[in-house]
């Protein structure tokens, strides 16, 4: 079977996460859209999701005009405190098919500041 170049580029970030990580981190996966962002963080070895987190949550939809890029920030925010909740601060970043930039970006530094760790 014939993979398209998304699909191809996909496994090889994630690929390339799997090798450098220990099993003992689990895997925030990043998802955006043309106005959202969700991320979750996912236990591979048994295959459930722990934590997630999206913008369109009540809370976080109910904001008046706030841009994208402080969406970003504010979904990084509640997740790392959902997952600092249930002891998870070692991670690694799955990033997808989306560059390390602009809202991508924004989401992982605020993730670090907010004490994850990746």
């Amino acid at each position: 079977m014939k993979l398209n170049t998304i699909e191809r580029k996909k496994f090889r970030v994630r690929g390339k996460g799997k090798k450098v990580s220990s099993p003992d981190r689990m895997r925030l996966s990043i998802s955006r859209s043309a106005k959202n962002i969700s991320a979750q963080i996912i236990d591979d070895v048994k295959k459930i999701t722990l934590v997630s987190c999206s913008s369109i949550e009540k809370d976080i939809k109910s904001m008046d005009k706030i841009n994208k890029t402080e969406v970003s920030k504010i979904v990084a925010e509640k997740l790392a405190k959902k997952a600092v909740e249930k002891k998870i601060t070692k991670v690694y970043f799955d990033r997808g098919v989306y560059k390390y930039h602009g809202r991508v970006k924004m989401f992982a530094e605020t993730l670090r500041k907010n004490g994850m760790d990746f």
